[in-house]
């Protein structure tokens, strides 16, 4: 249904709503801590989610009646290399390129947007639902597809855990789980779970392919003492970006996300300025604070536009510095890719006067931290 007249949301090419890759109790959770403020167009959608997710649970049991003892008994090979960075800084180009190489496996887009039943139902998905998604993803023109590489956060979101994620479903809600970003709004035993079905979800992953894995989620940039927890030898790659443009970029992301796959038509405003403006802060003041746990040789910091003008250097950079292996074997692919997306129009935005003062007053430490 086009959004009605005035809306600022952006027309949408059909796909489903990415909830109805819920269980049903996460379901119930978000209807009722949302008091279920489904807005009159979205309500046959709220109808088909309360049956999809029942079948989504039906079909998470029997998974793990399958699945569930090899999974948890399962060794990693190695642990994950972790793509971080704030949402538009160019973590899905960098994740992307970094699949390139054959010796490491990454969650798809069908793991992460089906977790309950990934493993039962990547066939059927892959092979004959294809169409249910669009070409292109809402927030820019890359391409989209079950078999793409995902973020890892949607599975956590759609198994019930805390998550910034779960704002888009309602818009213009206050925030369903304030401290989910960073963790800080969770219980100790919160945070336990949660790195539990972190773990659970990348053993599952790891038992249909054992190589390494690969994961990104820009939120992780704000996690790192708990992933270090869970894989101490983990690597990470973060890259930043200009905050001028990371600020009107996350803001179409958000909005164009919520006209995708939200419940009520996003109206924008000052709730998603101040989501926007307080995000960045809790992400980047969290991860300057805890970048040091990581030991060294585990981590590398990439620079946006230094990065995409010669993505095969920063590439050979990325792979000397965490000992990545034969970086030669890989570079005619990533010359390749390069090459492909010559022409790819970067979005562009321009911030006015008045936006640009609130941005520097709010992130003004930040932005000289990052070096701009």
């Amino acid at each position: 249904m086009p959004p009605p007249p005035g809306s600022t949301a952006p027309r949408r090419e059909w796909a489903p709503r990415l909830w109805e890759g819920l269980d049903y109790f996460a379901f119930l959770k978000l209807m009722a801590t949302n008091r279920f403020a489904v807005e009159p167009p979205y309500w046959y959608i709220a109808g088909i989610m309360s049956v999809v997710t029942f079948a989504n649970t039906v079909a998470r049991w029997a998974q793990e009646a399958q699945y569930g003892d090899r999974a948890a008994r399962h060794q990693l090979a190695a642990d994950p290399i972790f793509v971080l960075g704030h949402w538009r800084t160019g973590t899905t180009l960098l994740h992307e390129l970094l699949t390139l190489d054959g010796r490491f496996s990454t969650p798809t887009t069908h793991d992460c947007f089906n977790p309950c039943h990934h493993l039962l139902s990547e066939t059927l998905f892959k092979k004959h639902l294809a169409f249910l998604l669009p070409k292109k993803r809402p927030m820019d023109d890359m391409p989209a597809g079950w078999e793409r590489p995902q973020e890892d956060e949607f599975a956590l979101a759609l198994l019930g855990e805390p998550s910034t994620y779960t704002d888009i479903a309602f818009p213009n809600n206050p925030p369903m789980s304030p401290g989910a970003l960073d963790l800080s709004g969770l219980t100790a035993a919160g945070r336990a779970k949660w790195q539990r079905t972190l773990l659970q979800f990348v053993k599952r992953l790891a038992l249909r392919d054992p190589r390494p894995l690969l994961l990104k989620s820009p939120p992780h940039t704000a996690r790192i003492p708990e992933l270090l927890q869970l894989f101490p030898r983990a690597k990470f790659v973060h890259i930043r970006r200009d905050p001028l443009t990371l600020y009107s970029s996350t803001m179409k992301l958000w909005t164009s996300m919520a006209a995708a796959h939200g419940l009520q038509t996003p109206r924008g405003g000052p709730p998603l300025e101040a989501k926007v403006l307080r995000e960045f802060r809790v992400m980047m003041t969290r991860y300057f604070a805890t970048r040091d746990l990581i030991p060294p040789g585990q981590l590398v910091e990439v620079r946006y536009e230094e990065f995409v003008p010669d993505m095969p250097g920063g590439m050979r950079r990325i792979y000397d510095g965490l000992s990545l292996g034969d970086y030669d074997a890989v570079r005619p692919r990533v010359e390749e890719y390069a090459a492909r997306n010559r022409d790819y129009a970067v979005n562009k935005f321009e911030l006015g006067a008045s936006q640009a003062a609130v941005v520097r007053q709010q992130w003004g430490d930040l932005i000289e931290k990052l070096g701009y």
